[in-house]
């Protein structure tokens, strides 16, 4: 319990560091205070929390050899970035994120810059802050450790519910677009979601320019009791 309790600590700190770590890089990028990144309520991403651990757990072996961490690191954390980006696409039939206007992107899933950020995350990773975060945690008796990792764990998976609830939501009364519509729909169709709750307004905000891709047949009925 008690071990379990500590992975799941060390997952839940990269979770959180990767959010604010995403919340600085789109303030910088966008020129603007952004805080809703992910679709989970709470301030963390839970790819992020998944990368480090397979990247801490995997590539022990490699610490000796700085080259090959980084292409392991890169290639492991593109791998689960093209893939979580599928099955999300899967489950709630929308892009969460799009990379087409990025050079070197494959299927607007993934690109290039990301992966070398990956594998530069992976080395600033490996040699200098799970060493720190590992020091953090063994500060901590068991007890601590289980307390807190049932308490995050609880928080954690209720907003899991909630959040993947309000998705799901979003896609049964929203107007899900076609790839040839327009983008003055694609704003309409904004619009109308952001009257529909804070959750779904948080969602919005987090992914700004998600693109759902099934045919919905209400889209007029819909688009007319709103513009009116």
């Amino acid at each position: 319990m008690e071990k379990l309790c500590y992975y799941f600590l060390l997952y839940f700190i990269y979770c959180v560091f990767g959010y604010i770590l995403e919340c600085l890089f789109c303030s910088i990028l966008d020129k603007k205070i952004v805080l809703n990144r992910g679709f989970l309520i709470g301030p963390y991403l839970p790819i992020y929390g998944w990368g480090a651990m397979i990247i801490i757990i995997l590539l022990k072996r490699y610490l000796s050899d700085p080259i090959v961490l980084f292409v392991m690191a890169a290639l492991i954390a593109t791998i689960l970035e093209y893939f979580t980006s599928y099955f999300m696409e899967k489950i709630f039939k929308a892009r969460w994120w799009d990379y087409s206007d990025k050079k070197f992107n494959i299927n607007g899933r993934v690109c290039l810059l990301n992966s070398v950020l990956f594998g530069i995350g992976g080395l600033v990773i490996m040699y200098l802050i799970n060493p720190i975060f590992v020091k953090l945690l063994n500060k901590f008796n068991s007890i601590t450790i289980i307390i807190l990792g049932v308490i995050l764990f609880i928080i954690y998976f209720l907003d899991t519910i909630i959040s993947t609830f309000t998705i799901y939501k979003i896609r049964a009364n929203s107007i899900i677009i076609n790839k040839d519509l327009t983008e003055e729909i694609s704003e309409q169709v904004k619009k109308v979601l952001l009257k529909n709750g804070v959750f779904k307004k948080r969602l919005l905000k987090a992914f700004p320019k998600i693109k759902n891709i099934k045919p919905y047949n209400k889209l007029k009925e819909i688009l007319d009791k709103h513009s009116n």
